[in-house]
């Protein structure tokens, strides 16, 4: 990612010797770093708007790895946030593969894994429910999607959970095409899936919706996640009816990112995207009680994010 351009610091500063007869010297202070604008999380709000306390929460983790995040004692995190249901994408970890530790949980008895058919190590995403589910499919019935394992959508009795992991557009946006594709077959999915019962949409959605949502908007608007075409397709599915629960609750809010690259020290001084989301059905709107960014979770180079609602 380019970083943005800093303003030049220098300034004059003028200096005279006891009696004022000395000649005025200018000289140029040193360039200090900007201290980063850090986002704390605000406490957690436990009710809906009409005075309902939330009955379900769901985190939702981009793990980049899920043996190396499990390795740097992520589930640890998870035990404290105590989800009732765990969405995790990017897993990179076919279902043969994956740690003893997770496998095991006996908090989440009901454990679902969907991966990569065709790349080893590649995609990939998980939901780990504390009750079972109605039904649980795999995929939005597309082969040229579905083979990425980049979905699964489960139901409950009051709305449908879907979790993904959205196609990346890649350097030099060689697969914008693609993920254009991705985006229109997706939301069609997703207003199918409305039409039976409202749906809660979680996961690294590879988007940062608007300028406010990153920190460096001017030197990335040619690059992936901040394309003209990938913002215009999250307004359109916007438009057909769900909200960002977060933008929702938190219209002004900036520097709340959930995703930071490991380059360029970048997490420390909070130069970062927003591409997580919990996108929610207008049905199950009154039931939002909080949106929550956990930037201080670490073992990623996303942090979680949580939502609580009342269903």
């Amino acid at each position: 990612m380019k970083r943005g351009k800093k303003a030049e610091a220098a300034e004059a500063v003028e200096g005279d010797d006891d009696n004022g007869t000395a000649p005025v010297k200018k000289t140029k202070k040193s360039k200090e770093p900007e201290a980063p604008i850090l986002y704390e999380d605000p406490p957690d709000v436990t009710s809906s708007s009409d005075g309902r306390p939330a009955n379900m929460k769901i985190t939702s983790w981009n793990v980049d790895g899920l043996r190396a995040w499990v390795k740097k004692k992520g589930l640890d995190w998870v035990r404290d946030e105590s989800p009732d249901v765990l969405c995790l994408q990017e897993t990179k970890c076919a279902e043969r593969s994956l740690p003893v530790d997770i496998t095991s949980m006996p908090e989440f008895p009901h454990k679902f894994w969907s991966g990569s058919e065709e790349k080893e190590g590649y995609s990939g995403v998980a939901m780990l429910c504390k009750t079972e589910p109605l039904s649980v499919t795999y995929g939005i019935g597309k082969e040229e999607h579905d083979k990425e394992g980049r979905c699964i959508t489960a139901e409950f009795p009051s709305f449908f959970l879907v979790t993904t992991y959205v196609p990346n557009s890649g350097k030099g946006l060689v697969r914008l095409d693609y993920r254009k594709t991705w985006d229109e077959d997706f939301r069609a999915y997703l207003q199918g899936l409305e039409e039976r019962k409202p749906l809660v949409l979680c996961g690294d959605l590879n988007v940062a919706h608007e300028e406010i949502d990153l920190k460096n908007s001017k030197g990335n608007k040619k690059n992936a996640g901040f394309t003209t075409e990938e913002r215009e397709g999250f307004t359109q599915l916007l438009e057909a009816g769900f909200t960002d629960s977060f933008r929702h609750l938190y219209p002004e809010q900036a520097n709340a990112y959930s995703f930071w690259t490991y380059m360029m020290n970048s997490r420390s001084k909070n130069v970062g995207w927003r591409l997580d989301y919990f996108v929610l059905s207008a049905g199950l709107m009154a039931g939002l009680c909080d949106s929550k960014i956990r930037n201080q979770a670490m073992g990623s180079d996303h942090c979680p994010i949580t939502l609580l609602m009342v269903v």
